[in-house]
C-alpha cells in the first residue's frame, strides 16, 4: 500500500525529488515545421505534407548511407529528393536552382534547371518511393525495386526535401519503412552533438 501512495505522490508532485533527472524524449527525424513553405501544411506528427510548397527534414544526412521513403497518397504536382537550407522552399517545382536535386512526379530528375535523368517507370498514387544516399549518389526504389537511375553531383550538407502542389499529398517515412532498405543503408541518424 505504501508503494502505491509513493507512486501517486510522485505523479502528483511531478517527479522523484530534487535529485531526479527527467527523461528526455529521443529526437526523431520528421518534417521540420521551421523550414517549410508559407502555404505548406504538415500533419500526422510531421509525417504528411500537403498544401503548396516544400519542407525540409529536421536533420541533415550526416552518416555514410541513409534511406527514407514516401507514399504517394494523392497525385498532383510533387517532388522529393535532397536540398540545402539555401533552397527556396516557397517556389515549386524544386530542382530549378543549385541547392536542390529532386525527382518530380513525372519521373524526371532535376537540378539547376536541367533534367539530369528520367526513371524507367512513373510513380503512381499509392506507390512507395524509397531513396538511398551515400554522399556519392542518390538512388530511387519503386515499391521496393531498384530503378537503377542514379543522381550524381550532389554537394554540401543536404536534407531530405519534399514539395507538393495541385492537391498532392505525400506521407514521409524516416523509420519503420514499408520496404527493407538495401544492405548497408539505414534510417537517418541525428548527430550526437545535436542531442
Amino acid at each position: 500500500m505504501a508503494s502505491y501512495i509513493f507512486c501517486f505522490r510522485c505523479c502528483r508532485d511531478g517527479g522523484f525529488g530534487a535529485g531526479h533527472v527527467p527523461l528526455r524524449e529521443i529526437p526523431v527525424v520528421r518534417l521540420d515545421t521551421s523550414h517549410v513553405g508559407n502555404d505548406v501544411v504538415i500533419v500526422k506528427n510531421g509525417k504528411r505534407i500537403c498544401g503548396t510548397g516544400a519542407a525540409l527534414a529536421s536533420a541533415p544526412i550526416a552518416q555514410n548511407k541513409a534511406y527514407f521513403e514516401i507514399k504517394i497518397q494523392c497525385t498532383g504536382i510533387w517532388g522529393m529528393g535532397l536540398a540545402t537550407r539555401k533552397c527556396n522552399i516557397n517556389t515549386v517545382p524544386l530542382g530549378a536552382d543549385t541547392d536542390s536535386w529532386v525527382l518530380r512526379q513525372d519521373g524526371t530528375m532535376f537540378h539547376n534547371g536541367e533534367q539530369k535523368g528520367k526513371l524507367p517507370e512513373v510513380p503512381q498514387e499509392g506507390d512507395i518511393l524509397g531513396i538511398t544516399y551515400d554522399h556519392i549518389e542518390m538512388n530511387f526504389f519503386l515499391n521496393g525495386m531498384p530503378l537503377s537511375t542514379p543522381f550524381l553531383g550532389i554537394k554540401g550538407t543536404v536534407f531530405p526535401v519534399f514539395y507538393v502542389d495541385s492537391g498532392a499529398v505525400l506521407d514521409v517515412q524516416f523509420d519503420k519503412f514499408y520496404h527493407q532498405p538495401p544492405s548497408g543503408y539505414d534510417s537517418i541518424m541525428i548527430e550526437q552533438s545535436l542531442l
